[in-house]
């Protein structure tokens, strides 16, 4: 049997309310250039009644206090990027399949739908990036649904993003308010003096190949066990995933070993703005620092996986630090201004942004499965494998073809 999709309905949705008509400033960090790309997920639910339906409803309503979101991104004159307050709506599809979701394994990798068919494609005339966000909820002839999001960096991060859609799951679940109020409030994130220009970004053509797997939970835990042994502190699954992941591509990819090797993730910075965000939460904008972590390539091939932790924690406890030099204008190099080499290893987690506690109405979904971002930018995001099971996911876009035998050989513990 051939697994497909039919669209059933597309168009705008916009705020069930009049909002303001207004041109909004967006903070240094949200118009870092690299951030002006689509994130793509998919969120699997085992059930659900009707959710295309009330899941429009409750985004229409949401749209009322996130009237950004229904907005669109405009080039100025000054060449930033602001957000002009439109209300046009979010891009919202209709979709059914022909299948349940256990026919298709949930999902599960490796996928039997596209994900193209399940992820919101806007009508030729709509410009992908100018839309803050578009969702399609793709229904299953079981009950169950899965919703496609597309959201441009520029306007959230991930936890920024999470929120939005945990407000829409309030409001579907028929609570009188969402629990947080969001807060827009740019001129909040510091902005220091810029730098002179450097020479524009390169960009390099890498192809680089699509690869998951799964860590246990008894490999992370024993792994952790032996940190604490050793240093009397505790580390995390992610520490645990993130070393795991650099020490094999590093493994794999079999540079001179005093060759600088580079992992890079971006860590929320809410915590350190406490004085100037609300106490309450609810800021949805981008919040994060790059933290940056180098070493020569033959210590991280050696060395114990321990002790490649360590090195990842150390470069951890230095962002307080670092956040607040950058804050106060202290730095040489622009921290948020990236370097695409193969050399250099993106990470992103997505178990802590909040997307896992999305209900509806129907429950927290069971899967939720983001995509890589760039062909040029080496990366691995982690997940969670789909319930019932334990552990970490690691969804990677990090080697060449030559390379991906060994660095999937390496990730076995």
């Amino acid at each position: 049997m051939s697994f497909s999709v039919i669209r059933t309905g597309q168009s705008l949705v916009g705020p069930s309310k009049p909002t303001p008509s207004e041109m909004l400033y967006l903070s240094i960090i949200d118009r870092v250039p690299g951030l002006r790309h689509m994130v793509r997920s998919l969120h699997v639910f085992k059930h659900g009644q009707e959710p295309a339906k009330v899941i429009r409803e409750a985004l229409s309503m949401a749209l009322v206090k996130y009237y950004p979101f229904a907005g669109r991104f405009i080039d100025s004159v000054h060449g930033d990027v602001r957000m002009a307050c439109t209300g046009e709506g979010v891009w919202f599809v209709e979709a059914t399949a022909n299948c349940s979701l256990e026919d298709v394994k949930f999902l599960d990798h490796p996928l039997m739908i596209s994900q193209d068919e399940l992820l919101p494609n806007p009508s030729p005339e709509i410009n992908p990036l100018d839309l803050p966000m578009m969702m399609q909820v793709t229904e299953f002839t079981c009950g169950g649904f899965v919703v496609g999001l597309i959201s441009v960096h520029t306007i959230a991060d991930g936890l920024g993003a999470a929120q939005f859609i945990n407000a829409i799951g309030e409001i579907s679940r028929r609570l009188a308010k969402p629990t947080v109020d969001p807060v827009w409030s740019r001129e909040l994130i510091p902005n220091p003096p810029k730098l002179p220009p450097g020479p524009p970004p390169v960009f390099p053509s890498f192809k680089l190949q699509y690869s998951t797997m799964d860590i246990s939970q008894d490999s992370i835990n024993q792994v952790k066990a032996q940190f604490f042994e050793q240093t009397g502190h505790r580390c995390s699954t992610f520490d645990v995933a993130i070393a795991k992941t650099w020490q094999a591509r590093t493994r794999a990819i079999k540079l001179d070993p005093d060759v600088d090797v580079h992992v890079c993730f971006f860590a929320n910075t809410r915590h350190l703005l406490h004085q100037v965000l609300p106490a309450e939460g609810g800021y949805y904008g981008n919040c994060f620092y790059p933290v940056t972590v180098t070493a020569a390539s033959g210590e991280v091939v050696s060395a114990e996986l321990v002790d490649v932790v360590k090195i990842i924690r150390d470069a951890k406890a230095r962002l307080p630090a670092d956040f607040a030099k950058w804050a106060a204008g202290d730095f040489k190099e622009d921290p948020y201004e990236l370097s695409f080499t193969y050399n250099s290893l993106f990470v992103s987690d997505w178990t802590r942004l909040g997307f896992l506690e999305v209900d509806y109405g129907w429950g927290m979904p069971i899967h939720v499965i983001p995509f890589a971002y760039y062909e040029f930018m080496a990366v691995a995001i982690i997940g969670a494998p789909p319930k019932p099971k334990k552990g970490a996911r690691l969804m990677t876009q990090c080697v060449e073809k030559e390379h991906l035998e060994a660095f999937q050989d390496d990730m076995t513990f």
